[in-house]
């Protein structure tokens, strides 16, 4: 079954290669979907997959690469698009 989620990551996250961070995580796993800074600082990631791959790559984020501090993350259930690859934006 594919799920999709919206994340918004706050912290120390833009300047840090986090979003390839996440592509590369994402890939791993078969995850589509994106990671795009924000104006307020923040990086919008959409997963969508199998619900495990995409609870797994939603941990990752969480957790954050040592180069970022992940000070919190907003979490959304979303539809999914039917999206293919995972693209920086």
């Amino acid at each position: 079954m594919t799920v999709a989620r919206r994340l918004t990551v706050h912290g120390q996250v833009q300047g840090v290669n986090f979003r390839a961070w996440v592509r590369s995580r994402a890939g791993q796993r078969g995850v589509c979907g994106y990671a795009s800074n924000e104006p307020d600082g923040s990086v919008e990631v959409w997963l969508e997959g199998p619900r495990d791959a995409v609870a797994a790559v939603e941990r990752a984020v969480r957790a954050g690469p040592p180069h970022a501090a992940v000070d919190g993350v907003d979490a959304e259930d979303a539809e999914p698009r039917g999206m293919t690859g995972f693209e920086r934006r």
